[in-house]
């Protein structure tokens, strides 16, 4: 099968929305359309017919865009079960261990609850691929509005356990800000201020930092090292379990 094409599209102040087709089939899907403009000048320019839309989660800045474009393309609109009701416009409602065939390529729904309560992410393994809304970010995490450090800990085990190579789709370009509180972490870290200075250098250019891998994030980001003795001893918690460091460190990114 051939491998997704994706389409990076910045939007209002540090979204991003993501075209996605499937070469094979013509398939053209959207992840969390905040908006409608930037997706059909998108897909004027490239004349692809929008097929569907991948919603992870309920917020506004993600699902903002569902009705319009539905209205002018007729697009099949996928989103999580257990948010079904706070989707505008849902079709299918998919959850933890679904899978869904988009054109020829095949998602597996993950449910990554912490952010929100229904949260999901798709992962396509064929094209190396992670769509995660606001669950984890490149050198962060999302911040835990309807979840408990708990359950956020245990959606981003399970993001981390994917393989190396998956490349992270984050919907923010918060990477240069979560570099400075990363720093405050675990400064020690050669890869985490490698990266923050290779972020710098990006943004300077106006270079987007997203997508990252989850490699990278592995080596670099607080929110997926809690057993970092480093960041345990910096937040004096060398005893603890990974969840209470996680939530420390979420905590002390909450008053950053």
């Amino acid at each position: 099968m051939a491998r997704l094409e994706v389409v990076q599209l910045p939007v209002l102040k540090d979204n991003y929305v993501y075209l996605v087709r499937e070469p094979a089939t013509g398939a053209v899907g959207v992840v969390d359309p905040a908006v409608v403009e930037p997706v059909i000048g998108a897909l004027r320019e490239r004349d692809w017919q929008l097929t569907h839309i991948l919603n992870t989660h309920h917020h506004g800045d993600h699902v903002g865009g569902n009705l319009e474009l539905k209205r002018l393309t007729g697009c099949t609109i996928v989103g999580p079960r257990h948010d079904r009701e706070r989707i505008p416009g849902i079709d299918v409602e998919v959850g933890d261990g679904d899978t869904y065939r988009f054109g020829g390529a095949e998602a597996r729904v993950f449910f990554v609850p912490g952010h929100t309560r229904g949260h999901i992410a798709y992962w396509f393994a064929e094209s190396d691929a992670l769509f995660c809304g606001d669950t984890l970010f490149a050198l962060g995490c999302g911040r835990l509005f309807e979840g408990t450090p708990q359950q956020m800990w245990s959606s981003l085990s399970r993001i981390r356990a994917l393989p190396e190579a998956t490349r992270v789709y984050c919907a923010h370009e918060y990477t240069q800000a979560n570099a400075r509180f990363a720093l405050t972490i675990e400064p020690g870290n050669r890869a985490l201020a490698e990266r923050s200075k290779a972020v710098d250098a990006a943004r300077a250019e106006g270079r987007p930092t997203v997508p990252s891998t989850i490699g990278e994030e592995c080596l670099s980001n607080p929110f997926l090292r809690p057993e970092s003795p480093e960041i345990r001893r910096r937040l004096g918690l060398d005893h603890a379990d990974d969840t209470a460091v996680f939530a420390e460190v979420r905590r002390r990114k909450d008053n950053f």
